[in-house]
């Protein structure tokens, strides 16, 4: 962490050597980052050297002062430089088999209702169309992700805006964003409860005493095992 912090100094000032040693020193970090957008549409080379833009960037806007490692801070810039050119060239795609799970997953919800008269949860959908939990919640967030961003937010005068010409990056969501994206890779690494508890509060959207009804133990033992959680998966980060 001190030499990255001397590199980052150096390249403030001027330094393109120590600019260039922070890129090889993250090239890791930016094909972490870059395959989570496999599949649509972009060689993985270009979706790298796009990253790249992002890390370099986050290069010359992170300040010595932040309270966080580098790495964090750089995650959601790489990304966020991702998603923009994505967006710009309108090449944000679902794969078929997440477009095939979505499908499934709204043909089981509604059959569901209509025998049962009530909305199913989660995991009894993943059950019944023979899924995961796991890739059911990304089909769902991949599918709501294109259709909210070709939303029309106003028309008139022959012309139409749409929500994704409007998307500006909000640098309070980048927290958000990097917990997402390390929990999704790292889930698998927990243990079983571990994975159950994560599982429900940042993919099911559940909240603490929620969480406690299902596992069994009170809000204040979840609150524990969370922030636990939580922190062991940045230590790995």
């Amino acid at each position: 962490m001190d030499n990255t912090i001397a590199l980052i100094e150096k390249a403030h000032e001027g330094d393109e050597a120590a600019r260039a040693q922070l890129v090889e020193e993250n090239t890791g970090l930016i094909w972490c980052v870059a395959r989570r957008f496999y599949g649509r549409g972009i060689e993985p080379e270009d979706l790298f050297q796009i990253g790249s833009i992002g890390l370099l960037k986050a290069i010359d806007k992170f300040d010595l002062s932040f309270e966080v490692k580098f790495s964090t801070y750089a995650v959601p810039m790489i990304s966020g430089e991702i998603k923009r050119f994505l967006r710009d060239d309108g090449m944000i795609k679902v794969s078929r088999s997440l477009k095939e799970i979505a499908y499934k997953a709204y043909l089981a919800t509604e059959k569901i209702r209509e025998k049962d008269g009530r909305e199913p949860g989660i995991e009894e959908v993943a059950k019944e169309i023979g899924t995961t939990k796991e890739e059911l919640v990304l089909a769902l967030e991949a599918g709501s992700e294109v259709e909210s961003l070709q939303k029309t937010i106003y028309q008139g005068d022959g012309n139409e805006i749409l929500l994704m010409d409007k998307i500006v990056e909000e640098e309070e969501r980048e927290e958000e964003i990097l917990n997402r994206l390390f929990l999704r890779q790292l889930l698998n690494e927990l243990e079983e409860r571990d994975r159950e508890l994560i599982y429900l509060r940042y993919f099911a959207n559940k909240t603490q005493g929620e969480v406690g009804t299902v596992l069994g133990i009170s809000q204040v033992q979840v609150s524990r095992m969370e922030k636990k959680i939580l922190q062991e998966l940045r230590n790995r980060v």
